[in-house]
Order: structure tokens, then C-alpha cells, then sequence
């Protein structure tokens, strides 16, 4: 059975509490379906401000399904977690082509990056038929090779802002990739863990410097899947600090909370 966002009971602790991995802020949070140019139906959920405006929507493209990657990977459901309400921030997390969560099943099978092309088409697309504004690609890992090979080409360089990279492999991405990035101009975050499995700080920082306008912030301790509430609070405020007008603050994002949780 599919995971129903309205199965989490929210209580108003007596104190502020801390923000933990477990701890889930309010939102309007929905599943959703959307259907790609080849007849897949992918399943996802969509987390929004439960007021006010929306500043920025993320498009989270998931590390490897091969390897245990899917819309629920630890980063992205911390973002839905927290930052509709700390950042009024919209997060779109959805499993591509053949990839299982609590969530359900995507139709397909994985396809080395080649048909997932229209998984990415159908997540920007369903953000712009919403009408989810200031739209941006987030990548982790595999989805790093897919922001990079599809983001800066039509149709969707027209539809997002720019993408933000956490941990990018670049086995799959090429420098033909990156120049197309270069020059479609538009923002590049690019987050490197310094203890990375597949690609460090100062080789990225070369990799990437085809690209003028990229940004490759090497992190210090962090390792290729961001273990640890240190490294996944880091990466949400620096990707907050890039899609926002606000960011994230001098101190980040608030690492207690006053309001109603829940906890999973």
C-alpha cells in the first residue's frame, strides 16, 4: 500500500524542540502521479507551504536506483521535511523509471540515464503545469548525471532556474554536458564532499572550471552519501542559500521548531 502523507498525526509539544531526522514540520503534502512522453507513470509526492507564497521549488533527481537510491533517499525526505515551513520552499521528490519506495512504483525499468531523460521532462513539466515558481533541479549523486546531461537543453533549460549537485560522480555526464551548461549561462551549485567515493574538491573544482559561472564548494568531513544531521543541515541550507531570495541566514536554516511535528 502506498504511504499517505495524511497518516502523520501532528501534536503541539509544550517547548520548542529540536529538529531531528525523525522530525517532520507541517505542510501541505500530497502524492502524485505524472506521466512521461513514453507512457511511464511515475509516482512522487509534492511537500508546499501550507501559506503563503512559495519562494522556490525543488525537482529532486535521486541517487542510483541500482544502489538504493529512490525519492525517499535521506536528503531529500529531510527536505520535505523541513523546508516548506522553514523556507517556504516547495519540494517535488518522485521515483523514476522503475524505482520502489513506501511511496509505490514507478512503471519502467532503469535505463542508465538514457530513458530517464523523460522522467526528468515529466517532473519539470508537472512543476510548471502546477504553476510552482522559481523552479530548480536538485541532483544527488546519479541524479547529479541526470540534472547535468538534460538540464541545460530544451525542453527544460527553458522551464528551471538553474541546478544545484550534491556529490556528483560525472561517469555519465561528459564535458560536452558541462559546456552546455557554460553555455546556457544559467547557475550551477556544485557540492563536493571531501571524502567522496568517486570525485574530490580539487578534481571537481577542475572538472567543473568548464563551466565559468559553477560554484564548487568543497565540504569538509562529508562523505559521498551525506551521513550524518551535520552534513544533510549543511547541504539544506546552501541549497536554501542558492534558490532563495532570503537564504538561509548567517546561522542557516532554525534547528529547533516551535510549532506542531510529527515524527516518523
Amino acid at each position: 500500500m502506498s504511504f499517505d502523507p495524511a497518516s502523520l498525526v501532528f501534536s503541539q509539544p509544550e517547548s520548542p524542540t529540536d529538529i531531528r531526522a525523525s522530525t517532520v514540520l507541517p505542510a501541505r503534502r500530497e502524492n502524485v502521479e505524472f506521466l512521461t512522453e513514453d507512457g511511464k507513470l511515475l509516482v512522487g509526492e509534492l511537500a508546499s507551504p501550507e501559506s503563503g507564497e512559495i519562494s522556490a521549488t525543488l525537482i529532486t533527481l535521486h541517487p542510483l536506483p541500482t544502489h538504493g537510491g529512490f525519492m525517499d533517499s535521506h536528503v531529500y525526505r529531510k527536505a520535505s521535511y523541513r523546508l516548506p515551513a522553514l523556507a517556504g520552499v516547495a519540494v517535488l521528490r518522485f521515483n523514476t523509471r522503475g524505482t520502489h519506495s513506501p511511496r509505490g512504483t514507478s512503471q519502467g525499468h532503469f535505463e542508465e540515464g538514457i530513458g530517464e531523460r523523460y522522467d526528468v521532462e515529466a517532473a519539470v513539466r508537472f512543476a510548471a503545469e502546477r504553476g510552482l515558481p522559481n523552479r530548480w533541479l536538485v541532483g544527488w549523486s546519479f541524479g547529479t548525471e541526470l540534472a547535468l546531461m538534460y538540464g541545460a537543453v530544451e525542453p527544460i533549460a527553458s522551464q528551471v532556474e538553474g541546478a544545484v549537485l550534491l556529490s556528483p560522480p560525472l561517469h555519465r555526464a561528459t564535458d560536452v554536458h558541462l559546456k552546455e551548461w557554460s553555455a546556457s549561462g544559467k547557475p550551477l551549485t556544485v557540492l563536493v564532499p571531501e571524502h567522496d567515493d568517486y570525485l574530490q574538491p580539487a578534481e571537481a573544482t577542475e572538472r567543473f572550471g568548464l563551466v565559468p559561472q559553477a560554484r564548487v564548494l568543497g565540504i569538509d568531513g562529508a562523505k559521498h552519501l551525506w551521513v550524518g544531521e551535520k552534513y544533510a543541515a549543511r547541504v539544506l541550507d546552501e541549497i536554501v542559500d542558492d534558490v532563495t531570495e532570503a537564504g538561509a541566514g548567517p546561522d542557516g536554516l532554525p534547528r529547533r521548531w516551535a510549532g506542531p511535528v510529527a515524527t516518523v
